[in-house]
């Protein structure tokens, strides 16, 4: 019985104790993206639009 009790008490004791290991910067990271690219996007259409909608084309 005691052996039993001991075997017991030892595995509570070893899972009580077991390691816990965070990882954590010590300060926040912070990714700073200033892209423009509407502008590109608005230029192709711009330039496909008025393509569509030249007097040459008998689109109206």
């Amino acid at each position: 019985m005691s052996a039993r009790f001991l075997l017991l008490t030892s595995i509570v004791m070893l899972a009580a104790c077991s390691h816990r290991v965070q990882v954590e910067a010590k300060e926040p990271i912070t990714i700073n993206l200033n892209v423009k690219v509407d502008h590109e996007i608005r230029v192709k259409v711009d330039k496909e639009l008025d393509a569509i909608f030249s007097e040459d084309s008998d689109l109206f």
